[in-house]
């Protein structure tokens, strides 16, 4: 599948009337299970991407290379659109435009720009810290210049709500719609009412949530207030760790790998790598069948 195929579709989860949560890949094969699975949309986070490549939290440490070879790793696996944390941009806005470039080669069907400053200055200690507002917009405008398919999905992301109050969210959510970005990400939103305000704000643009709190998790609700994605969190990853530990646990203490449990079928890895579809291009390219 062609990578603006992809985007379209992701374009019209965007521009439809449903609320739906994407499945948190990390890599191809959880790439291939969310597939399998039926999930219309994958979401790489930057956190998740900096556990994957670098065993490591998210502190602004992964290499735009890296996390575009990781996305690419992802795309090229199935039929997923894919929509990536691209964090701050990796740098001022001529980072971000490179960004973007890296990003869109990698076939990703949509990406996420943020105010957040990053890396984490000198002093700052945990305090959280936003770029300023023209700096912000600066970026977007940069993303938006950058992309040479139209398809490509760019959506401003806001941390303001958690960071410095509705107020600045609200100046933030409408200043990056101006720029024509194809919708907002929200971080921090914790009532309906917050919502309902950042949605007008946004002038009918789609809106993304990273995640919600209970009062928030009525999807038909979330549906009608414009939002159009809501992240639910990385768990596979994070049950992905605690099976490894479990077996490389089990086999450390002497259990056999025959009674070690949980494990993948057969059939499930079967599946997962695509067996037959390698079997059957061997049969015709190395064994000289014509089928």
């Amino acid at each position: 599948m062609q990578a603006s195929e992809r985007r379209r579709r992701f374009r019209a989860i965007l521009g439809g009337t449903r609320c739906l949560h994407p499945a948190s890949v990390h890599d191809a094969i959880s790439a291939r299970i969310a597939e399998d699975l039926g999930f219309e949309l994958g979401m790489l986070g930057g956190s998740v991407a900096a556990l994957a490549v670098l065993g490591a939290p998210d502190l602004a440490l992964l290499s735009l290379t890296e996390f575009a070879d990781l996305s690419h790793r992802i795309c090229r696996a199935g039929r997923l659109p894919l929509l990536v944390d691209a964090d701050h941009g990796f740098g001022n806005a001529l980072g971000v435009m490179r960004t973007v470039q890296e990003l869109e080669a990698a076939g990703v069907a949509g990406l996420t720009i943020e105010d957040t400053e990053l890396p984490q200055a000198f002093g700052a200690g945990d305090a959280v810290r936003l770029i300023g507002l023209a700096e912000g917009v600066g970026k977007m405008r940069a993303a938006l210049a950058a992309r040479s398919d139209p398809d490509l999905v760019v959506l401003g992301r806001t941390s303001a709500m958690a960071v410095t109050g509705l107020a600045d969210a609200l100046a933030r959510v409408r200043a990056y719609a101006a720029t024509g970005v194809d919708g907002i990400f929200l971080v921090g939103v914790r009532t309906r009412e917050e919502l309902q305000a950042l949605a007008e704000a946004a002038g009918g643009l789609p809106i993304v949530l990273g995640g919600v709190p209970a009062a928030l998790s009525d999807t038909d609700w979330l549906a009608r207030a414009g939002v159009r994605v809501c992240l639910q969190g990385h768990q596979p990853f994070a049950a992905g760790v605690a099976a490894v530990q479990a077996t490389l646990s089990a086999l450390r203490q002497g259990v056999a790998p025959a009674a070690i449990t949980g494990v993948a079928s057969a059939e499930l890895m079967r599946r997962v790598t695509r067996q037959d579809e390698v079997a059957q291009a061997a049969r015709v390219f190395l064994g000289g069948s014509p089928d």
